[in-house]
């Protein structure tokens, strides 16, 4: 089995480096060295026998935004997506998850660490592509939530994709509704355990989470519990 996967890097020694680690796997790697044509590409690759099942890019590219090309990757394709950034900033992964990366990875990159991200992130996405998955959706309240593909229909008949990020913390909630649940405790289930204080990668989640659940401002179905955390509301 081959694994098509899409690297946006315009690092030309680091693309090197990537090509030679996985060449001896199931990963074809492809590389864009600009990011100009990447959706275009990933878009083209959809029609044929060897679509692109995830994409590597760089925040900090010479012809696109990297961040913004991971809004549209997770906005108009199903791929998996990995962000790398030269900043080892809590910022950086923020804003990398709040345009639906599904991952991030900072420079310099450990190859090893890279392929098992890979790896998991694959082997998430083809579980939730899997053609015998179950069509009963999750209903709480308002919403529907498909626990295989990660489909989300609001109270408004809205359908939208969740990254694996925002369909951790909604299950976490929805397993915890009715009671407040601590950041730390929601970080842990999304696999970042070293959590503190200052780190405002859940505030974002469900920042994006209250927006794809059609949140008004004055009526929240995620409801922030001063001092304890978040909390599904009935």
């Amino acid at each position: 089995m081959t694994i098509h996967v899409l690297l946006v890097e315009d690092d030309e020694l680091l693309a090197k480096r990537i090509l030679s680690h996985f060449a001896q796997t199931e990963f074809d790697i492809k590389v864009d060295n600009t990011g100009a044509n990447a959706l275009e590409h990933i878009q083209l690759a959809g029609n044929t026998d060897a679509p692109i099942s995830l994409a590597i890019v760089d925040i900090v590219l010479p012809a696109t935004d990297g961040l913004e090309l991971a809004k549209e990757l997770n906005t108009l394709t199903d791929i998996g997506v990995i962000m790398l950034s030269s900043r080892d900033s809590q910022a950086d992964r923020i804003a990398g998850l709040a345009q639906g990366a599904d991952d991030y990875v900072c420079k310099p990159v450990d190859l090893l660490e890279l392929e098992l991200r890979m790896r998991a992130l694959y082997k998430r996405i083809s579980q939730n592509g899997d053609s015998d998955e179950s069509e009963e959706f999750i209903e709480y309240a308002d919403f529907k939530l498909h626990p295989d593909n990660r489909t989300l229909i609001n109270q408004h008949g809205e359908e939208s994709r969740l990254t694996e990020a925002e369909h951790k913390v909604l299950i976490c909630l929805i397993a915890n509704a009715g009671k407040a649940t601590s950041r730390e405790k929601i970080s842990e289930d999304i696999g970042q355990p070293d959590w503190s204080p200052n780190d405002r990668t859940v505030d974002v989640l469900v920042g994006r989470l209250r927006k794809k659940l059609g949140d008004e401002k004055d009526q929240k179905r995620i409801v922030t519990v001063r001092g304890k955390g978040y909390m599904l509301s009935a």
